[in-house]
């Protein structure tokens, strides 16, 4: 015979008493002291929820329900429960009835109020931070909105830094991030609808699109992938893009993530649907083209003639990231009649004691680099740094002296991680990270020969890649010349006359013909 322990003992004597079969536990009930039973049994071993019972003329008459530490029990208390508790009820509001009524007054004051009728609602509603109200004598609970758990502030993101712009930034608190929206773009047009996620997180989302400026197609297959979705929980914005994106196993996102509620707006008032997940600060933004990876907020904030410069270089250190060291070890494996002679002769030198072929060299270097770059991000930040740069200093010089790597192969990797950090988009830039080493094997198999290969697969692979039906590599491929004014020239602002193609619905114009800036403009208003 099994014995039984200690803790099961505790357990057994502190077991709910079974209610009757024929009580149906979905509905509430008009016993107090049943709605009781059923709370705690659903409650059951959960030691931050809190069910108070208050007490009017001497008899139970109302239930406050509510999660420690989700809720402002604080607010319930000072501005509604004591005074009831200890000055009691208006004269002649002794009925039940009129209990419920003169609660639902009084929170209305406080806070948002709902009624619910059902048990699953109740729970659903008290697990979401609200508070919970129940009457004796009534079929119908309230749900206070009292939400009191802790939230960070608002602060600018760490990863998307502009020179000149707004500063502030989304958080984990969703409310918090859809008031950032309506303090941007004040429309009634500016919907936020609510979906929820999660078998057990039960996570809010909220669907965020400017109608009339989106498409109803894209919108509408946003819903239905969003639907679809059937998991466990929802802990970051992320787990639902690897649902709904087009292409999962391409290395480039199709889905833009961003901590910035501008260019969220942005995004909206270019037709595109936006996607605030719970807890958690970034937001998705789609559909998202190879051009949305390679621009920066801070393009926007600045006059057309320097955004544009910046873009260039933006452009050409996209193109070292992934090339340059396919192309140096191409030049110095397979092609070395096309370096020049001085050059060819120094490079030479350097490599004379070095024991490894140059593709070796280059995947030692950029191993030791991602090693360093990845070692930075993890520790804290006044030693992640100081490890990168240090680490980097020492290892190369060490690596040099040593004859295992050569000079030049530590200035063209150097170069390369430079570029790497030229890539505004975190994940955009991760997808050139990867492709680096794809060119760096066709390179050292096939020299110049694989990295044009390479090159050809990569232009195929995004030409053919979608994002809610929309072209990746739009609008250069398909060319459609209206859209090219923002792609890597920004051309100024009141240039910008219609919405994208692709994006826009039924209200494509944005600026009317004919607002350019001239002299005369300036003479007439004098």
């Amino acid at each position: 015979m099994k014995k039984i322990g200690k803790w099961e003992k505790i357990q057994k004597n502190k077991k709910i008493d079974s209610l009757p079969s024929h009580i149906n536990k979905d509905m509430l009930s008009s016993e107090i002291s049943t709605n009781e039973k059923v709370l705690k049994e659903s409650f059951q071993n959960c030691s931050d929820f809190v069910i108070r019972p208050i007490y009017i003329s001497g008899e139970t008459k109302i239930f406050v329900i509510y999660v420690d530490g989700l809720s402002d029990a604080k607010t319930l208390d000072e501005v509604f429960l004591k005074p009831m508790m200890f000055e009691g009820l208006p004269e002649g509001m002794g009925e039940v009835r009129q209990i419920g009524q003169i609660l639902k007054q009084h929170l209305v004051a406080i806070s948002q109020v709902t009624t619910v009728s059902k048990m699953s609602e109740l729970v659903d509603g008290v697990l979401k931070a609200n508070v919970g109200i129940i009457v004796d004598g009534e079929t119908d609970a309230l749900l206070a909105e009292l939400k009191g758990y802790e939230k960070r502030g608002i602060e600018e993101p760490s990863t998307e830094v502009v020179i000149r712009g707004p500063r502030d930034g989304f958080i984990e608190n969703l409310r918090t991030n859809t008031s950032l929206l309506r303090r941007r773009i004040r429309s009634t047009s500016l919907k936020t609808e609510p979906i929820t996620i999660g078998e057990f997180s039960q996570t809010d989302v909220i669907i965020a699109y400017i109608d009339g400026i989106v498409q109803d197609s894209i919108l509408d297959e946003v819903r239905t992938r969003l639907k679809r979705i059937q998991i466990d929980g929802v802990l970051e914005s992320e787990y639902i893009e690897e649902f709904i994106e087009d292409n999962p196993y391409s290395p480039f996102p199709q889905i833009q993530n961003t901590e910035r509620p501008d260019i969220v707006a942005s995004s909206l008032l270019e037709g595109k649907v936006a996607i605030l997940v719970d807890n958690t600060p970034f937001a998705l933004v789609l559909p998202m083209t190879f051009w949305s990876g390679f621009q920066a907020a801070g393009d926007y904030y600045e006059r057309f003639m320097y955004a544009t410069f910046i873009r260039i270089i933006r452009f050409i250190l996209l193109n070292v990231c992934i090339f340059f060291p396919s192309i140096y070890v191409a030049l110095t494996t397979y092609h070395p009649k096309l370096i020049p002679t001085s050059l060819l002769i120094s490079i030479a030198a350097s490599r004379e004691s070095v024991p490894f072929p140059a593709v070796i060299e280059v995947f030692l270097m950029e191993f030791m680099f991602d090693g360093l770059r990845e070692a930075g991000i993890r520790l804290p930040k006044p030693v992640g740094s100081a490890v990168s740069i240090v680490g980097a200093l020492v290892i190369g010089q060490a690596a040099v002296q040593a004859g295992i790597v050569s000079a030049p192969m530590v200035i063209v990797v150097a170069t390369t991680g430079i570029a790497s950090f030229g890539i505004p988009r975190y994940s955009f830039g991760n997808a050139f990270q990867m492709l680096r080493y794809v060119m760096l094997i066709l390179a050292g198999c096939l020299g110049f020969y694989g990295i044009v290969i390479g090159f050809i697969a990569l232009i195929i692979h995004l030409v053919n890649l979608r994002s809610y039906g929309v072209p990746y590599f739009s609008p250069v491929a398909p060319l459609i010349l209206r859209d090219l004014k923002d792609i890597v020239i920004r051309t100024p602002r009141w240039a910008f006359n219609y919405r994208r193609e692709f994006f826009a619905g039924r209200n494509k114009k944005r600026i009317p013909k004919g607002q350019k800036p001239s002299p005369k403009q300036g003479r007439n208003s004098k």
